[in-house]
């Protein structure tokens, strides 16, 4: 059967199958979708034929929606503060990996120009199975993930100057391929185009999108919302194609700049579904194109190369990581991540072939242990976790399922997410005064500590939908977000807006900072943790040098009220740094002014 559906039904088939075995047995879901190609493939039982390669074109859009997700997680504030590590980690390691593969091949009598451009070839790593597998086990935003990101981020980029750089080492130079698109202008005009390419992406994302996104969102329509998402991803893939950049490259681009936008979450909501389905079709189609009859025909040459190519790289990267300050656990995570080829690597070599720097016979080995590299990449993260993590790291608590909870406590008319230091006042209280709480927290030994004392809390984390559904938040009156997690305490605000508009959010704020993320929600019951004791304290301590216990209360009474206006009106400010302190400034300065006109009387120094 040759039928488009036909091959639709045998890539879902086999993405159902595989993906759930290869989860149960801990190896993680890329390796699933994997194992699922290369069954498929015509390498084994051939259910998809020759059209692997159209589909990896299609699925390769996967990795554009990637990182344009990433993208819309990095502020550019915290993409400068990176900038070491991009620059500085992400050079070294395409330099040094380039160099030690180029002096190996150098040893064994291969001349310079062969393997300087495998060197360089090899260089490159997955983002689509690195990032993904980070993103399954939490680790993206560990220092090693943040690291391993970095340097992603920077092969991506150096592409562009290793497709100009590499025809010069072609074996023929008198009759080059022939040059297409942009390809065909002088090199100044080609700088130019990437130059307005990258300005217009900035000009569109920071004047053009949020006007655009506004509109679509008054009209209702959630899956018009999802079509103007499609349309921003596309056309700026589109625009990159034609100023030769890479799409991923753009993309990731443009959700840097939409990273502060009000329709961020929107966004990341829309496209997450399309950008997981499409990734797991390209990791299908990887596992599928792997030509099994070269392996065959030379298995000690291909196991040679793929040894070869791990091991290099992951020493290479030990060594950065240690010289960049990465802690051992981190290093390792870090060079585990990096050591197989990646998607750039199927580009160069055609590229190289085509402009006959290497000859078919010289690239076909190096695809195939590209390709079986990338497929053992998620076998060398259960190695990192099973067998050197361990060697790092005491054992923590075992991970459980949420515990169920009672129907007498579905109809409870306030749920309290988290009950570390902060929570079990509020639900002390809400306790004494006969008031139904369901209580949810995610520290296991917190959850036996208080259970011993006689309070009722359920296992589990409140930002997962379905448990806020078992907790009867459709039927709540309101919500105490009170996690430690700061980040996650922002989600949680998101998704009990989004799906139980009936609950009213009174949440705690750690510091200004998480204060300002909330108030960028429009939530109004806003508490900072810390406030209410020092404002406690400063009135005992105005007491106790003299200052009269009504006059103190008055003071700090006023002290709040201006100090909970001020976070209001400085949260639109915040992520601008120059703008932010200028008008904080203005706030501090009308405070004090307003306090000299009516000073608490200062107490009189005794004499010694």
């Amino acid at each position: 059967m040759d039928s488009v559906l036909f091959h639709v039904f045998v890539y879902l088939v086999a993405a159902v199958i595989s993906v759930p075995l290869a989860k149960r047995l801990g190896l993680g879901s890329v390796l699933g979708y994997l194992i699922a190609g290369a069954l498929i493939g015509p390498g084994a039982l051939n259910l998809v034929g020759d059209h692997t390669g159209s589909v990896m074109h299609f699925a390769e859009f996967g990795v554009v929606m990637m990182l344009f997700l990433v993208g819309l997680e990095l502020q550019p504030s915290r993409l400068w503060a990176m900038r070491v590590q991009l620059l500085g980690l992400g050079g070294l390691q395409l330099l040094g990996t380039t160099a030690v593969v180029a002096g190996v091949g150098c040893a064994l009598g291969l001349g310079l120009r062969v393997p300087v451009a495998a060197g360089v070839i090899l260089a490159m790593s997955s983002t689509a199975i690195v990032l993904q597998s980070l993103q399954e086990r939490s680790q993206l935003k560990t220092p090693g993930g943040e690291a391993a990101f970095s340097v992603l981020l920077f092969q991506d980029i150096a592409v562009i100057p290793i497709l100009a750089l590499l025809p010069l080492l072609a074996i023929d130079k008198s009759s080059p391929v022939a040059a297409t698109g942009i390809g065909l202008l002088p090199r100044w005009q080609q700088a130019a185009f990437i130059l307005l390419g990258v300005a217009a992406v900035i000009f569109i994302g920071r004047q053009l999108v949020n006007p655009l996104l506004r509109i679509i969102a008054r009209t209702g329509l959630r899956e018009l919302f999802t079509a103007g998402a499609l349309l921003l991803v596309v056309g700026i893939s589109l625009l990159m194609q034609q100023v030769g950049l890479s799409a991923a490259l753009g993309t990731f681009l443009a959700g840097v700049v939409l990273a502060n936008s009000e329709y961020r979450h929107e966004l990341e909501a829309d496209i997450e579904p399309f950008k997981g389905l499409l990734l797991g079709l390209f990791f299908i189609s990887v596992g599928a194109g792997i030509d099994f009859s070269l392996i065959r025909s030379d298995p000690g040459l291909i196991a040679g190369l793929v040894l070869g190519l791990l091991v290099l790289k992951f020493l290479v990267l030990l060594v950065l990581g240690r010289l960049f300050g990465l802690p051992a656990p981190e290093r390792f995570l870090f060079s585990f991540a990096l050591a197989q080829g990646g998607e750039f690597a199927f580009v160069l070599l055609g590229f190289v072939v085509d402009h006959r720097v290497l000859t078919d016979a010289q690239a076909s080995p190096l695809v195939a242990a590209v390709a079986l590299s990338m497929a053992v990449t998620p076998l060398l993260f259960v190695i990192n976790e099973r067998f050197v993590q361990p060697r790092f790291t005491r054992p923590g608590p075992v991970s459980r399922e949420p515990d169920a909870i009672d129907t007498a406590d579905q109809d409870n008319p306030v749920i309290i997410a988290g009950f570390g230091r902060f929570g079990h006042i509020v639900g002390r209280l809400l306790r004494a005064n006969h008031i139904g709480t369901t209580v949810l927290d995610l520290d296991a030994e917190q959850v036996e500590i208080v259970r011993q004392l006689g309070i009722k809390v359920y296992y589990g984390d409140a930002t997962r939908l379905d448990l806020l559904h078992a907790a009867g938040a459709a039927r709540a009156r309101a919500i105490v977000i009170a996690i430690d997690d700061e980040k996650k305490s922002v989600d949680l605000a998101i998704t009990v807006q989004k799906h139980f508009p009936n609950l009213r959010i009174f949440t705690r704020a750690v510091g200004r900072v998480h204060a300002y993320e909330f108030q960028k929600l429009g939530l109004r019951g806003i508490y900072r943790e810390t406030v209410g004791t020092s404002l406690d304290l400063g009135v005992d301590l105005m007491e106790s040098l003299g200052v009269a216990r009504p006059q103190a209360e008055r003071a700090a009474r006023i002290f709040k009220e201006h100090d909970e206006k001020s976070v209001r009106e400085l949260a639109q400010y915040w992520e601008d740094d120059d703008a932010y302190f200028k008008n904080a400034r203005l706030h501090i300065e009308a405070f004090e002014r307003m306090f000299a006109s009516d000073a608490t009387p200062a107490p009189e120094k005794k004499d010694s």
